[in-house]
């Protein structure tokens, strides 16, 4: 058995700081600056720079990086040529003494401290001495390094794929949602349907003025807004209005049941709908359908879900900067109005076949939870000599 030995990350490495580059130094060509959030985030936008860099500050494939201010973390970089920003070490092994592959998984561990030393304390980050100071342990063999990072890397490899499988379930069960609902709706697109306005009370809401602290507090009359339109029933609200917003400004005490349409919002939100459960009021991007003889409340939600996708095509390409429904538009969706016995029946079904989607939902909750613990789990088993 390999002896385990322990030492400061400083005697194990050299650690680079990256260049602060300044905004008058952003170009749209060159060399992408790597940033935090472009190691956090593959989608997150790059700035550039042109000019001449110092080799220091240049990063390659395969070079390891940590993160040491405001997101603790360590990784490899493999997108190319790159420039490196301030806040973020290029670690160079010293391999004399450590596999690179086994230091970058040290590394991972050694942040598990390093984060509770920040959370724990009034820094922001982890500066250099504390960073360098830091004490690991390590087996002192490098074929030992190397089987232990080899191992470490095949059953990350398998978690990984078990996450991106995870991912691929996420999107087969909002496929099943639609298609549970579109196996009772479909027989259903040759009935005669109504324009919501012509068979329902509809009305939309406002902003009072923030300026106004008179219409804010107290807090005492929920105040809905588009990103709280997600599919689900709404309880209860995040921000609330005072009565006197509610007596001096354009907004209406909705009653429950009223059904409720995201007009627009960020990202999947224009389209969602929603069953207000409690009276309250909303903004000027909800869309409301008072409650009607023509539609149960269940059956107009459940029918405005199955039609998302279109609520959301017929709102695009319709000029302007951004794709948003109103009120002329939503007014004018058509919906079938079967007898409300059949309404009934109609939402009892689906309901329960919507709960057991649930189930599953829930299961699949509680395994990608395991699954995302299981990374640390290994790094703790695998440096537990």
């Amino acid at each position: 058995m390999s002896k385990w030995i322990t030492t400061s990350l400083g005697d194990l490495g050299i650690y680079i700081n990256g260049r602060a580059f300044k905004p008058e130094e952003w170009s749209v060509k060159g060399l992408p600056i790597i940033r935090i959030e472009n190691l956090n985030n593959p989608n997150a936008v790059y700035n550039y720079y042109e000019g001449v860099l110092q080799d220091q500050y240049k990063v390659d494939n395969g070079d390891i990086l940590v993160s040491w201010s405001a997101s603790l973390d360590s990784y490899v970089w493999n997108s190319g040529a790159a420039a490196l920003n301030q806040h973020i070490f290029k670690a160079i092994p010293n391999e004399k003494v450590i596999d690179k592959d086994f230091f970058f998984f040290l590394l991972k561990k050694a942040i598990k401290g390093l984060s509770d030393l920040v959370h724990g304390a009034t820094m922001k980050h982890v500066n250099r001495p504390v960073f360098e100071n830091f004490q690991v342990r390590f087996p002192e063999q490098l074929d030992v390094q190397k089987e232990i990072a080899s191992n470490l890397r095949s059953k990350l490899n398998e978690i990984e794929n078990a996450h991106r499988a995870m991912g691929v379930i996420a999107k087969d069960l909002d496929r099943l949602r639609y298609l549970t609902l579109e196996a009772f709706f479909a027989d259903m697109h040759s009935d005669a349907k109504f324009k919501i306005g012509d068979k329902a009370e509809t009305t939309s809401g406002s902003t009072p003025s923030r300026d106004r602290k008179k219409y804010w507090e107290p807090a005492e009359i929920p105040w809905i807004k588009t990103g709280e339109i997600a599919f689900l029933p709404i309880h209860s609200s995040e921000e609330y209005v005072s009565r006197n917003a509610l007596s001096e400004c354009s907004i209406k005490l909705l009653p429950a049941d009223t059904v409720l349409i995201a007009m627009y919002g960020q990202g999947k939100t224009r389209g969602q709908s929603a069953i207000l459960k409690i009276p309250a009021t909303i903004n000027q991007a909800c869309f409301a359908i008072l409650p009607n003889d023509t539609w149960m409340p269940e059956f107009l939600q459940l029918w405005l879900m199955y039609s998302y996708l279109s609520l959301r095509a017929i709102s695009e390409n319709r000029g302007g900067n951004q794709a948003n429904l109103n009120g002329s538009i939503l007014n004018s969706f058509e919906v079938p109005a079967p007898d409300l016995t059949c309404q009934k029946e109609i939402v009892q079904k689906i309901d329960l076949a919507l709960l057991e989607i649930e189930k599953m939902k829930e299961n699949w909750k509680s395994t990608l939870s395991d699954i995302r613990l299981l990374p640390n789990q290994l790094l703790a088993q695998a440096f537990k000599a």
